[in-house]
């Protein structure tokens, strides 16, 4: 396959995918901001600190208001990471792509983003907004559907899914960082000052919250929290799930292509660490410390990967 159809599809599907997880991080600050008793904007802030655009939406705004982080993560298009900016850049790969893609799965990504750029005409209001986010996750859904339903397992499947998982990677992380704050150092002081609801709202934001109550039962901590997010390999949206996922696609593609690059050797140091890490390191080194330097490698790795696989030609 030609490197840049490769570069297409992995950032259609990164690009699908980012749209899907800015609803959920938006979810996430507006369930948080609901518990808050002084109705500040620090919720916002952090929201728009974990999903890269802080300085951005600072530059052009100024100082953060609930109502303008909303409108500015939702459908500001000087907002690269906006929902509607990136299910337009995912509309654009898909058009550069459509020979690889079946009719189904463009006709989705298709119907994607018209109904979404119809749904974000207009500012969202706040009694919108619960609505407006799960339309734009059930998007997100039904391409994918249409993914695993009608593609073959080829390498075009596999560069989709390195984009689809290499993205949630990095999103879930952000989300759990949204809270790192009220995380102390020490692992003996973890909690003391925490509400159980702002934690209960980062697993909603996942679409985690019955699975986790379902294993763990009614025991919610930040501790086991963090844990599922990172560690569990039944979790669909954890660290540890994506990074196994994108491991195997990436063999595969080696298997297809019978060649190992850098990307492999990054990629198994990453899992590695996932696969022998415990949440108690976790907690001992910093959550805060420890997310950081995921999103580092993450970041790196998916560089690397499109250096290896020439995505620019």
């Amino acid at each position: 396959m030609l490197g840049k159809t490769a570069g297409g599809l992995y950032w259609l599907f990164r690009y699908l995918e980012r749209s899907e997880n800015t609803a959920r991080l938006i979810e996430t600050g507006f369930r948080i901001a609901l518990t808050r008793p002084d109705g500040s904007d620090d919720e916002w802030r952090s929201v728009l600190q974990t999903a890269a655009v802080r300085g951005l939406y600072e530059g052009l705004y100024g100082e953060v208001e609930e109502t303008k982080a909303i409108d500015f993560l939702l459908r500001d298009r000087a907002n690269p990471s906006s929902i509607l900016s990136s299910i337009s850049e995912a509309r654009q790969n898909a058009r550069l792509t459509r020979t690889a893609l079946t009719r189904e799965v463009w006709e989705a990504i298709n119907d994607a983003y018209m109904n979404i750029k119809e749904l974000l005409a207009n500012p969202v209001s706040t009694k919108q907004l619960p609505a407006a986010l799960a339309t734009i996750r059930q998007h997100s859904a039904l391409v994918r559907g249409a993914m695993h339903g009608t593609m073959l397992r080829t390498d075009i499947f596999d560069f989709c899914r390195l984009g689809t998982f290499i993205e949630r990677a990095d999103n879930t992380a952000r989300i759990l960082d949204v809270k790192y704050y009220v995380l102390l150092p020490s692992m003996t002081q973890v909690g003391s000052d925490l509400d159980n609801v702002q934690w209960e709202t980062i697993l909603r934001a996942v679409a985690s919250h019955r699975s986790y109550r379902w294993l763990m039962g009614g025991d919610v901590t930040p501790k086991g929290i963090a844990d599922f997010l990172i560690f569990d390999t039944r979790m669909p949206r954890s660290l540890r799930f994506t990074v196994k996922k994108m491991a195997s696609n990436l063999e595969y593609l080696s298997e297809n292509y019978g060649a190992r690059h850098p990307c492999h050797d990054q990629m198994d140091v990453l899992l590695a660490r996932l696969k022998h890490g415990t949440i108690d390191d976790v907690f001992q080194d910093g959550l805060h410390e420890f997310l950081t330097d995921f999103l580092s490698d993450i970041g790196t790795l998916g560089a690397q990967i499109e250096r290896d696989y020439r995505f620019l030609g």
